[in-house]
């Protein structure tokens, strides 16, 4: 798995990249302590779309929200109103 330029190595087996991917969210879900952190959150879903697939329609659906946000016109700064459509 890549993040930018950072490689993340996952297990070959799919029993262990589950129980990996369960051990960050349940170790993020006690973010408040000082070892732990909510970070872990995020990455433990992502370490398990690779092999649930109710978890990979999120990721994606996620992330085509976040590139059409991204690639939006910004109306705040154009100064023009969206006509609604008829």
């Amino acid at each position: 798995m890549r993040f930018g330029s950072k490689t993340l190595k996952l297990p070959r087996s799919a029993t262990a990249r589950i129980a990996v991917g369960t051990g960050l969210v349940f170790g993020g879900v006690l973010g408040f302590l000082p070892v732990l952190g909510f970070w872990m959150i995020p990455l433990g879903l992502l370490v398990l779309s690779q092999d649930l697939p109710s978890v990979r329609r999120w990721r994606r659906s996620m992330i085509v929200r976040i590139e059409r946000r991204r690639n939006a016109p910004d109306r705040k700064r154009s100064g023009t109103k969206r006509d609604p459509d008829p």
